[in-house]
């Protein structure tokens, strides 16, 4: 019988699945399609301090492999998240919980984190979110910036602590060792690529806010690069994200070099996918004589 158990910063999970942040809403409405239990952790939505009535309309747009979204960080608020969702969820789900946490300035995460880090067993820290204007996407952008607010919220989260990186930047490497440096625990990369698309009949963008985040299958390649690369140069697990669609997709993620895969968009299509994935990821690992998942993190040299 293979072992999909993996140990992400010092907490175990039966398997490396793990429903990414922003598309599996807070959880425990998805417990209507299936036993979440079975999952390997959940990524709560992303959270900031104060409630966001997130992007104006319209704020999604299809295209090829994939699709585009401008939602903004709609979300109630931490102290909303604390008192009705991660409770509900809890009552649901007995694996670990990521709290993914945002915010606009350094004292904005520094409180959210304060708030939900006693209610979660790993806070992920969104740096990299393309769809805030003031804020989001800038800290994660450059290592000071980066650096600045991990270890602002290292001062106070008593988790382990994930910081969840941007794509859109030149050097990906370079933003991930200065999170290290700074006391994350762990890495997730990579959230969304900036992108657009336009309505040639009305000549104008489809999306109000113009450009939003870009995800699903086409950004695997480049998601699995930068797992690739980032785990090999920090000493820290990485979580691999970005266009993960099956278990064959999860092994190649972990090859790379994640410790545990986030699947996002694909639950957007299909909300069953993750449990799906969980169940042939057995067979897979028969398949390619791969008898513990931990043992192939980072095989590739």
């Amino acid at each position: 019988m293979v072992d999909t158990k993996v140990d992400l910063c010092g907490i175990a999970l039966q398997n490396p699945v793990i429903p990414a942040s922003g598309t599996f809403g807070f959880g425990a409405e998805m417990a209507e399609y299936y036993d979440l239990n079975v999952l390997g952790a959940i990524s709560v939505k992303g959270t900031t301090l104060h409630p966001r009535f997130g992007n104006p309309t319209p704020r999604i747009a299809e295209c090829e492999n994939g699709m585009l979204n401008s939602v903004g960080l709609q979300n109630p608020g931490a102290e909303h998240v604390v008192k009705e969702e991660l409770p509900s969820l809890r009552r649901r789900f007995s694996q670990p919980i990521l709290g993914n946490i945002c915010g606009f300035s350094i004292d904005e995460y520094r409180e959210c984190c304060r708030l939900i880090a006693p209610h979660v067993d790993l806070i992920e820290l969104n740096i990299s979110c393309p769809n805030v204007h003031n804020g989001g996407m800038a800290f994660g952008t450059t290592c000071d910036g980066a650096a600045a607010v991990v270890k602002a919220v290292r001062e106070v989260c008593d988790r382990p602590l994930l910081v969840k990186l941007s794509p859109n930047v030149t050097d990906i490497v370079s933003i991930a060792k200065a999170c290290e440096d700074a006391g994350a625990d762990g890495l997730t990369l990579i959230n969304t690529l900036l992108g657009m698309r336009i309505d040639i009949r009305r000549r104008q963008p489809i999306m109000a806010n113009k450009m939003g985040g870009f995800s699903g299958p086409a950004v695997f390649p480049v998601a699995l690069r930068m797992v690739y690369q980032a785990s090999h140069a920090c000493h820290i697990p990485v979580v691999g994200c970005g266009g993960v669609q099956s278990a064959e997709n999860v092994v190649e993620m972990m090859m790379a070099g994640a410790t545990a895969v986030e699947v996002g968009s694909e639950n957007l299509r299909n909300p069953e996918a993750c449990k799906k994935i969980v169940e042939e990821l057995p067979e897979v690992m028969n398949k390619l004589n791969i008898n513990k998942l931990q043992d192939i993190i980072g095989i590739i040299e």
